[in-house]
């Protein structure tokens, strides 16, 4: 299975957190599954940390950058990608959320979230 992990699942399994679900963990951490997560992740991450709304243990571009040298892979974002949002239905108003289902649907991964609104989208969803 190919996985694209959503923002609050990044960070809740990078730190260990009990919010995420148990069939998320087990899912990321399957040896068989190969996981990503969204340039579009990194930049929310970044916004949220230059607001105060997030507190990382360094800043979001030294964050991410330990993050891929442990092995996390990237996804990039295409202009395709941006482009089939515009084809999306309004189940979702977050522009971060949008892009990552945007991708999830070009690229045919399952994505890793809490959030019960893409299923409304027709993306596999692991939670």
């Amino acid at each position: 299975m190919t996985l694209l992990v959503d923002t609050r699942a990044f960070l809740w399994f990078m730190t260990g957190d009990s919010k995420l679900s148990r069939p998320a963990r087990r899912a990321l951490e399957d040896a068989e599954a190969e996981w990503y997560v969204s340039a579009a992740t990194v930049w929310e991450l970044a916004i949220k940390s230059s607001l105060g709304r997030l507190v990382l243990p360094a800043p979001a571009a030294d964050y991410v950058a330990g993050k891929l040298q442990q092995g996390v892979r990237l996804l990039a974002i295409e202009w395709s990608h941006a482009a089939a949002v515009e084809r999306l239905p309004f189940h979702h108003r977050d522009p971060f959320d949008r892009l990552l289902i945007a991708q999830a649907q070009a690229e045919r991964l399952t994505i890793v979230t809490q959030d019960r609104v893409f299923r409304r989208y027709g993306v596999p969803v692991v939670w």
